[in-house]
């Protein structure tokens, strides 16, 4: 089984509707290059760092116009559209919320981000996504009728036991869409995603934000599509736009025969009292 993804790199703005428009162009293009998905990056539908302006600017689940048109475009183009994660209202905060949507416009997978990004880096840049988000507490992996695709989104990324989690699910496809920040990315980006692939045999693909943004912060870019043997086959770079890659499924068991680390994994347990010396 194959398929053709197509991931998009974008810099997404403040304003959702100039967002919606760059994603329904892009999967334009997709359709016609012979795509049968397209993931966009973390934050779709908005970046913006101002907590009051962004929560004036989303709507919840159900009354979402960036959603229906998310949904519309998935329908006028029948594919699989990814959504890496938009901002949906819940109560008086966020939810950093995926949706998966089938070619006919219907959501298939809704995936809320478990870990959030609360830290303090070098130099004085500082994140609080509590502040703003709550957290998910379940994974969700969907079936597509070309692979079981496994969903996660930026620090999650960071937490290999989510990923494990749907390796040992069966999932052939795991996802990290991001707005990485520059000083992160450059460290840690391509590290963390073929790790993530190679610790579970299956494909890595993870679309990002890049370049400086109206709110003024700075994001890594470089969209990834990394096979199960962990070589990046597609890399978007610091450039704006699609990369595809074609998935071959059936790599992802072939790797998984090679190195069967899932099949060989052992319950054990952690003590850090000092062994016991044995009887003489």
């Amino acid at each position: 089984m194959r398929f053709k993804a197509a991931v998009l790199q974008m810099r997404s703005s403040r304003v959702p509707a100039d967002n919606v428009a760059t994603v329904a162009a892009a999967v334009r293009e997709a359709k016609a290059a012979g795509a049968d998905y397209v993931q966009t990056p973390e934050m779709t539908t908005i970046v913006n760092r101002d907590r009051g302006a962004m929560m004036a600017a989303i709507g919840d689940e159900t009354s979402n116009p960036e959603l229906d048109a998310f949904r519309a475009i998935a329908r006028d183009n029948a594919i699989h559209l990814h959504i890496g994660s938009m901002a949906v209202r819940v109560g008086d905060k966020a939810a950093n919320r995926a949706f998966v949507i089938d070619p006919k416009g219907e959501v298939a997978a809704v995936y809320d981000k478990i870990h959030l990004f609360d830290v303090d880096l070098a130099g004085g840049e500082s994140w609080r996504e509590s502040n703003a988000y709550v957290g998910g507490s379940k994974a969700v992996a969907v079936d597509l009728p070309f692979a079981r695709l496994g969903i996660a989104i930026c620090y999650d990324v960071r937490f290999p036991q989510l990923f494990r989690a749907y390796g040992d699910a069966g999932a052939e496809v795991i996802s990290a869409p991001a707005c990485f920040t520059r000083q992160t990315g450059e460290a840690h980006w391509h590290i963390l995603q073929r790790a993530r692939a190679i610790e579970n045999g299956a494909w890595m693909v993870s679309a990002a934000q890049v370049g400086h943004h109206d709110d003024g912060r700075d994001t890594y870019g470089h969209s990834v599509i990394v096979d199960p043997w962990g070589r990046v086959v597609a890399d978007a770079g610091e450039s704006l736009g699609l990369i595809y890659a074609e998935i071959d499924v059936h790599a992802v068991a072939a790797t998984r025969g090679k190195i069967p680390n899932l099949r060989n994994a052992r319950p054990f347990t952690v003590t850090t009292e000092p062994a016991l010396r044995a009887a003489e």
